[in-house]
């Protein structure tokens, strides 16, 4: 994997394209086989100061890193949101859907906080617009291939995200214990598919992406 450091360069061009706010989003646990999927998002503008230095994409850092950078992030930025759907939520909709789900719901949370939503364009890592789907009104949305990697915004909206959820997982981990999701983080490691085989499925398992004999439950 390529190391390099994101900058503002895409986001001063939205800027001057018109976009007051810039919303960097990229989403996480899109591959887990448990837990959520995770989106998170990060708004800044043209007045933004300087990002913290050694902000890089979430997968990038290392996980000590990452637990230093997430706050300075979220500091730094104007405004920050992680919207979730839950391992439920994948079966019962799919990931693509889930994503947008997840999106809408990380949206709210920034309108709710204040954020004119309508006044921003959407930087979105990847090729595709699973965004806008999930809305009843259309955003701007820019998608942006290594956007979490180049983009700040988007790095920043990476490394919120990341963190997140993965305290969801080392939580979970107490809860649902001999997966191995405090290390794994509900990843489809060699000892949680071992763990799957033994002790079946939980609930926070996405059972459709699971073959037949995990969708036991787990052993008492």
């Amino acid at each position: 994997m390529v190391v390099a450091d994101p900058t503002l360069l895409v986001e001063a061009q939205l800027h001057a394209g018109g976009a007051r706010l810039v919303i960097g989003c990229d989403e996480v646990g899109r591959g887990a086989l448990a837990g959520p999927v995770a989106v998170g998002m990060a708004v800044v503008d043209v007045s933004i100061g300087p990002m913290p230095t050694g902000l890089r994409d979430s997968k990038m850092l290392s996980e000590r890193r990452r637990e230093t950078m997430a706050p300075l992030c979220s500091e730094w930025v104007l405004h920050s949101a992680v919207g979730l759907a839950s391992a439920n939520e994948v079966d019962s909709l799919g990931i693509t859907a889930c994503l947008g789900l997840a999106g809408k719901r990380a949206l709210a949370a920034l309108h709710a906080g204040g954020v004119d939503i309508l006044a921003a364009t959407v930087l979105l890592d990847g090729h595709h617009d699973w965004l806008n789907p999930a809305l009843r009104s259309r955003l701007p949305v820019v998608t942006r291939i290594k956007g979490d990697r180049d983009c700040a915004s988007v790095a920043a909206a990476s490394v919120i995200a990341k963190v997140h959820r993965d305290r969801i997982m080392i939580a979970s981990d107490t809860d649902f214990p001999g997966y191995g999701w405090a290390g794994n983080k509900g990843y489809g490691s060699a000892q949680h598919l071992a763990a799957i085989a033994e002790l079946g499925a939980t609930e926070l398992h996405r059972r459709t992406w699971l073959k037949e004999p995990a969708l036991r439950s787990p052993a008492a």
